[in-house]
């Protein structure tokens, strides 16, 4: 016997239309008349009373409804069982990473799992920290690399990975560009290049030059540090970022010049809090 045709079966006795349960089936009335047929002549019992223009049950279907329904509930969580199961003896794990995985070392991590697990596969995904705590939080990935303060994400655990500081980024000809360090305050009068509106960065460095006292001039957010640094060598702004990403793309034409006080963003490995992760996923937080 099909299971399908038992939820077929179910689903044109609870509409009572053979019009609306093939809607909701998404399947063409007549394979759905067919189907039902097939179930019949497989019982060899008439299930529904079919001389009204609305579908009603027989007695034998009615008597017979509730142990197909009982089939579908049965076939529901047998799936949800071995879904479980497959998820946690994925070979795949679904992993999220901010844009610098060199200069964080988060490609050696990637390269260790896969020397450690070769039969584990990696299904990784890039992007900002707003929005892979969104693929999270949504169950589209189980852990991910991101920009965190020091307090962290609510709801998520955190396992400390590597760290940065925020640096200016000054054209080599600017007054401030031979300091070795200056005061985020000494920034007030500066056009500000960002990272855009939509990211952790642009956020920290907003809430940073408000706690130092200015309310920011912003010339231009992207989504690039190349376009940054461009910028800044033809003297349209000052840029702020976080200084490991910068220091393979610095040239003579710019200077980067540390902030102090330290203002510090800590690269986590995080994952949500009661959360039960596949064992792909503990492999690689034990890694870690």
């Amino acid at each position: 016997m099909e299971i399908n045709y038992l939820k077929e079966f179910v689903i044109l006795a609870r509409t009572g239309n053979y019009l609306e349960a093939a809607d909701s089936l998404y399947m063409g009335q007549s394979s759905l008349s067919r189907h039902i047929k097939t179930l019949e002549d497989e019982l060899d019992i008439r299930l529904l009373d079919r001389t009204t223009r609305k579908v009603s049950l027989t007695e034998a279907g009615r008597l017979f409804l509730p142990y197909a329904e009982h089939i579908m509930l049965l076939q529901e969580q047998y799936q949800d069982v071995l879904l479980d199961f497959k998820k946690n003896n994925h070979i795949s794990l679904s992993i999220g990473s901010i844009p610098s995985m060199t200069q964080y070392h988060i490609t050696d991590a990637l390269f260790l799992y896969q020397q450690k697990y070769p039969d584990y596969s990696l299904d990784l995904i890039e992007g900002d920290t707003v929005q892979l705590i969104d693929n999270l939080q949504n169950d589209r990935l189980e852990l991910a690399f991101i920009r965190s303060s020091a307090n962290g994400h609510h709801g998520f655990e955190h396992i400390h990975f590597a760290e940065d500081t925020l640096a200016a980024v000054f054209p080599a000809a600017h007054p401030l560009a031979r300091r070795k360090t200056l005061h985020l305050s000494e920034l007030s009068g500066e056009t500000l290049l960002l990272l855009t509106k939509d990211t952790f960065m642009y956020q920290l460095c907003i809430n940073s030059c408000k706690s130092a006292g200015f309310e920011p001039h912003i010339g231009y957010t992207g989504l690039r540090s190349e376009n940054m640094l461009d910028l800044v060598e033809k003297g349209l702004g000052t840029a702020l970022l976080t200084q490991k990403p910068i220091q393979k793309l610095s040239n003579p034409n710019i200077s980067i010049v540390e902030i102090i006080p330290q203002i510090t963003t800590y690269i986590d490995l995080v994952y949500r809090k009661n959360k039960k992760l596949s064992a792909a996923a503990e492999q690689f937080v034990r890694l870690i």
